[in-house]
């Protein structure tokens, strides 16, 4: 569950972590039939994955801020994690099977005490860094503790709200030596997590780069991202350009009996980015030279992309579809008129047409209409709901009706606040397609467009947060707490910094249902509880969702063994073969 330490950096943390600004980080199987799992496709190559070669990873964005208490990751991250491994992991396997959480350092996914406020972890035999040194639990809890440090920050928040004393923690290089007291080594093997409350998903947490083993000697600080020691399959051997030109190289350290997810078929992995998105979907579309062995971690396949490759079928052999945890929505703040008045808000919900507004957002490849707020995957709690239903193309009949009941018989003006940035989430195509379907309900939207900065800063004001608004919200796990926390819980109001809690909802039965929920560490019951919570927020009418993206990605024509989970909807880089 989110709190208000984490809120202030929400909007850059997606941005870091899934590389979704411009269209998610995912590429992955829809549905069982297309799952791609231990075969050999999407990517033409035959035959068993073999050890050897290098991978091609090409690049928008840079893997700036290398170290990992600057990392912002979900699950460990893609490129990360194959130099930082954490006392927990995402499953690697393909679609649903890949939400669970995994033992990765640690010999299980945690042992919490009656009341989930105490986490106890022991770590595997024979692990090892990449010069041969034995990896403790002590180097875990100065890992942690040195994300606290100011100079390092970036990196998810969690523990500064969760631990006990976290709030105040200044981090290793100001504490005298005194560390946090709260995590407790008793011994090489052993670490122990003392938190101010109960969290049953503490171990979701335990696989962000925060948990990895940093050995106290070999810190160099801000400066240790250049050369981090690696506990994973690969160590850095290059990094330019703070993340520019980053090359990985085998760590013959590393102990494939120790690490059962990792698969790490190739050499050496070789990561450039800077890249023009165009560019990268062309140099994997013709797959000449290193190219054929090249893969994205962070570009997808547009609407134009897609009509381009058509009928191809040795292209469309190589594209994976993929789901991350992820809703775009209408947001509403119910402190402006007329949106303070519930009845506006129904029949805004009945007037949208979902048809349009997936076709703004590129089309059914890419977008799935929605109505619940959190995704349609089992893991996050989905729950299936639609309180005003309007059909595909919206009802604005009832839209009317209610309208006149709401006192506006003759129509209603409304301002819709967008991004001008080309996104097709919250950009100008998205904000026009809901502007004709209201207008067919007789309400007029008059739309407002901000750059995306600007756009970022007075949505997330709540002192200044518009009636009506386009917006969009990632989990940081596949958990309906990372999705309605930040968004539902009263006591995650800021009032001055980043607000997420657009409608600036203080129900005390929400907020004790969360606490209620965070207290479980059966997260299949907990699912449920989440899914039924969404379900009765929904009936306020304090959002309207649009849809949940859809993400495309190439692959170069020899690569194999792509693996893609509903965790991130990426294609796991650490299952990848090109030989």
């Amino acid at each position: 569950m989110l709190r208000q330490s984490h809120i202030s950096r929400r909007v850059a943390a997606v941005a870091v972590s899934l590389v979704l600004a411009g269209g998610a980080a995912a590429c992955g199987p829809k549905d069982g039939a297309d799952k791609a799992g231990s075969g050999d496709k999407p990517g033409a190559a035959g035959g068993a994955p073999q050890k050897g070669g290098t991978l091609a990873v090409l690049n928008s964005e840079p893997q700036s801020d290398f170290d990992p208490a600057r990392l912002y990751t979900s699950g460990g991250g893609n490129v990360p994690s194959l130099v930082f491994r954490t006392l927990t992991t995402r499953n690697r396997e393909a679609g649903a099977a890949g939400t669970k959480v995994v033992p990765d350092l640690a010999t299980d996914t945690g042992r919490p005490n009656a009341d989930a406020t105490e986490w106890t972890y022991t770590l595997k035999d024979g692990l090892k860094y990449e010069d041969g040194t034995p990896i403790t639990t002590a180097d875990i809890k100065y890992g942690i503790e040195r994300s606290f440090a100011g100079e390092l920050s970036g990196g998810a928040p969690y523990l500064r709200d969760w631990l006990v004393g976290g709030e105040t923690y200044e981090g290793p290089y100001k504490d005298g030596g005194k560390g946090l007291d709260s995590i407790v080594v008793p011994d090489a093997k052993t670490i122990v997590f003392k938190l101010r409350k109960p969290e049953g998903e503490f171990p979701f947490v335990a696989t962000q780069t925060q948990f990895a083993p940093v050995p106290k000697a070999k810190d160099t600080g801000v400066k240790y991202e250049e050369h981090p020691v690696s506990s994973g399959p690969y160590k850095v051997v290059k990094n330019d350009n703070d993340g520019e030109h980053l090359t990985l190289e085998r760590n013959e350290h590393w102990d494939e009996k120790t690490d059962e997810e990792r698969k790490a078929y190739p050499d050496r992995i070789d990561v450039r980015s800077g890249l023009d998105s165009a560019v990268i979907n062309q140099r994997l579309s013709t797959s000449s030279g290193p190219d054929a062995a090249a893969i994205t971690t962070d570009t997808n396949l547009g609407p134009a992309e897609l009509a381009q490759i058509g009928s191809n079928k040795e292209l469309e052999g190589r594209i994976g579809t993929g789901h991350f945890g992820y809703v775009n929505y209408l947001a509403f703040n119910p402190k402006v008129a007329p949106f303070d008045n519930p009845k506006v808000r129904q029949a805004v919900s009945y007037a949208i047409n979902r048809t349009s507004v997936v076709n703004a957002a590129g089309g059914s490849a890419l977008a799935e209409p929605a109505t619940t707020f959190l995704p349609e995957r089992e893991a996050f709690g989905f729950t299936p709901y639609d309180h005003f239903p309007a059909g595909k193309t919206g009802d604005p009949a009832k839209a009317r009706e209610l309208l006149k009941e709401a006192g506006f018989p003759d129509g209603v003006t409304v301002t819709l606040t967008h991004s001008t940035a080309q996104n097709r989430q919250t950009s100008p195509e998205v904000a026009t397609a809901v502007q004709q379907a209201l207008a067919a309900a007789g309400i007029t939207v008059k739309l407002e467009g901000l750059e995306n900065n600007a756009f970022n800063e007075k949505r997330w004001d709540a002192k200044n947060t518009p009636g009506f608004f386009l917006s969009r919200w990632g989990a940081d796990w596949p958990s309906g707490g990372p999705f309605l926390a930040p968004i539902f819980d009263g006591r995650q109001i800021v009032a001055n910094g980043s607000n997420y809690n657009h409608a600036q909802l203080n129900d005390p039965a929400v907020n004790a249902e969360i606490d209620e929920i965070a207290k479980l560490t059966d997260l299949a019951a907990a699912g449920k509880r989440w899914g039924a919570l969404d379900k009765k927020i929904g009936e306020q009418a304090l959002d309207v969702p649009l849809f949940h993206p859809v993400y495309k990605r190439l692959v170069g024509k020899d690569v194999k063994n792509v693996v893609i989970s509903d965790w991130t909807g990426v294609l796991d880089i650490s299952q990848v073969s090109v030989k």
